[in-house]
C-alpha cells in the first residue's frame, strides 16, 4: 500500500494521532536570537523564525518531535509552517527556503523512521505548509479593493518551492494547513497537483480550515460546508479544522464539516482559548474530555494539538479516544455541489 492507503486503512481501524504544535514547544526552550541564528550570518534578527530551527538546532526539533512520539502521535507533521519566500522574506532568507524545508522534512523523516523500526508501528510524516501572510482574495489597501500584493500564479510557485523541496526530504503527506484564504489553499494544491504530474506518482495532501469568528466562517468568508465544495475537486486524504479556538467553540463546525465530508476529518484545536497574557491555560484532561465527546459523536479519523497544547495533552487525547471507533467516511450522494461564501447542493 502506499501511504494514503495504509492511512486510510489505519483510520477505518481506530482515531488516528497527529502531533501538536512546533511553537508552543519551542518557546518552552527559552532561545535568544543567537541560538536561531546559530553561526549564519545575516543582517536580519532572526528570533522567532522557528523554521530556521531545522538547520541550526535540528536537535532541537527532533526531541520535540520524539516527545510526540512517546505521546501516541501516528501523524508527525515538519516544522516548516513559515518555511516560504514569502514568510521569510520577513528574514531576509528568501535564499534558503529549499534548505529550511529539506531539513524540516529530513529531521522528522529520521524521528519517524527510528520509532518505526523500533516498534513496527505505523506513522507517518505530514509536510506542513502555512497561508503565508499574504492574501489572494482580499486587498490589503481598504481604498483599493481591487488591488492584491500577491497573484495566483506567484503564490502558487512560492508552494511549489516548498513542495518540491518536503517531498525530496521525504514527507508522505503535504498538509496545507490553517487555511485563512481559500484560494491560497486552492494555490498549494495546485502546486502539489503539479509536483505529482512531474514526478509521475501521487502526492497526497491533506487541507485544514481555520475559523475566524463563532458563526464559522475564514478571513475569505466562507462557512465550513463551503470550504469542503471549493477543495473537494482536490479529492485530499483527509480535511479539517485547526488553530482559531478550542474544542469547546469548534464542536459545531467540526458536526457540519463531518456531514458533508467524505473523506477522513481532522482536528486539531487549540487548547482552549488564550488568557489575557496570551497563554493557554487549559488543561490536557479538559483537553481531551472534549475531544472524547467530538470521538463519542463519532465526528472525527484523526485528532491532535494546536496552539498551546504540549506532549502532555496530545498523550491524554490518545488516551482518551483509544477504545473509541473511528467516524464512518459517508457515501456521497450524486449532486451538483457549488460553492460562494455559502454552500449549495442541488440534487438530481
Amino acid at each position: 500500500m502506499n501511504a494514503a492507503e495504509a492511512l486510510r486503512a489505519a483510520a477505518a481501524t481506530r482515531i488516528l494521532i497527529k502531533d501538536g504544535p512546533y511553537g508552543t514547544a519551542i518557546q518552552a526552550l527559552g532561545l535568544d536570537a543567537g541560538d536561531y541564528a546559530g553561526s549564519m550570518a545575516s543582517n536580519h534578527d532572526q528570533k522567532g523564525n522557528n523554521d530556521l530551527l531545522n538547520l541550526t538546532r535540528p536537535d532541537d526539533i527532533a526531541g520535540i518531535c520524539n516527545q510526540y512520539i512517546a505521546a501516541g502521535a501516528d501523524l508527525l507533521a515538519t516544522n516548516s509552517f513559515n518555511a516560504n519566500r514569502i514568510s521569510q522574506a520577513d528574514y531576509g532568507l528568501e535564499d534558503r527556503v529549499r534548505a529550511l524545508n529539506l531539513a524540516a522534512a529530513k529531521v522528522i523523516r529520521n524521528c519517524v523512521d527510528a520509532a518505526i523500526a523500533a516498534d513496527g508501528k505505523p506513522r507517518w510524516v505530514a509536510g506542513s505548509l502555512g497561508p503565508t501572510n499574504k492574501t489572494l482574495s482580499l486587498s490589503p489597501r481598504v481604498s483599493d479593493p481591487g488591488y492584491r500584493e500577491v497573484d495566483f500564479d506567484g503564490v502558487k510557485s512560492v508552494y511549489r518551492e516548498q513542495i518540491d523541496a518536503l517531498i525530496e526530504g521525504g514527507v508522505d503527506f503535504i498538509l496545507i494547513e490553517t487555511v485563512f484564504d481559500t484560494l491560497n489553499a486552492k494555490a498549494a494544491a495546485f502546486a502539489a497537483a503539479e509536483a505529482a504530474d512531474d514526478l509521475g506518482r501521487d502526492v497526497p495532501v491533506m487541507l485544514s480550515m481555520t475559523l475566524t469568528d463563532l458563526a464559522g466562517r475564514n478571513l475569505s468568508g466562507q462557512t465550513v460546508e463551503a470550504f469542503w465544495h471549493s477543495i473537494r475537486h482536490v479529492r485530499p486524504v483527509a480535511v479539517g479544522l485547526n488553530c482559531s479556538f478550542g474544542a469547546t467553540e469548534l464542536r459545531a463546525h467540526v458536526q457540519a464539516l463531518a456531514k458533508v465530508a467524505n473523506t477522513l476529518i481532522l482536528t486539531y484545536p487549540n487548547a482552549g482559548l488564550p488568557n489575557d497574557m496570551g497563554a493557554y491555560d487549559e488543561q490536557p484532561e479538559t483537553t481531551a474530555g472534549l475531544i472524547r465527546g467530538w470521538a463519542d459523536e463519532g465526528l472525527v479519523n484523526i485528532v491532535g494539538g494546536c496552539c498551546g497544547n504540549t506532549p502532555a495533552h496530545i498523550a491524554a487525547m490518545a488516551r482518551a479516544v483509544a477504545a473509541l471507533p473511528a467516524r464512518v467516511v459517508p457515501v456521497e450522494r450524486p449532486a451538483l455541489r457549488l460553492s460562494g461564501l455559502e454552500s449549495h447542493v442541488y440534487a438530481a
